[in-house]
């Protein structure tokens, strides 16, 4: 199960648990609303994430593309290394 901590005010994601596609988009869903709300760079921070699988991993980097290609930047602090 992943857990997030949102920062509303400095456009910050802290995420806990074990990152799953689902989780991702969990995380991408939170992601985009921050930017949205005006955040041209989001943080997401994993240092607690215990395990991580490909898929989500990997729509994490094709987020970071997509907010790039709109001039945006998602920042990933401490990724975990797949499972």
């Amino acid at each position: 199960m992943l857990r997030e901590t949102i920062d509303r005010r400095t456009g910050s994601i802290r995420a806990s648990g074990r990152l799953t596609l689902l989780g991702a988009d969990l995380l991408r869903g939170t992601a985009e609303s921050l930017h949205e709300d005006g955040h041209v760079r989001v943080v997401l921070d994993l240092r607690d994430v215990r395990d991580a699988d490909a898929a989500g991993l990997d729509l994490l980097r094709g987020l970071g593309q997509e907010f790039a290609a709109r001039g945006g930047e998602l920042v990933v602090r401490h990724a975990p290394v797949t499972v």
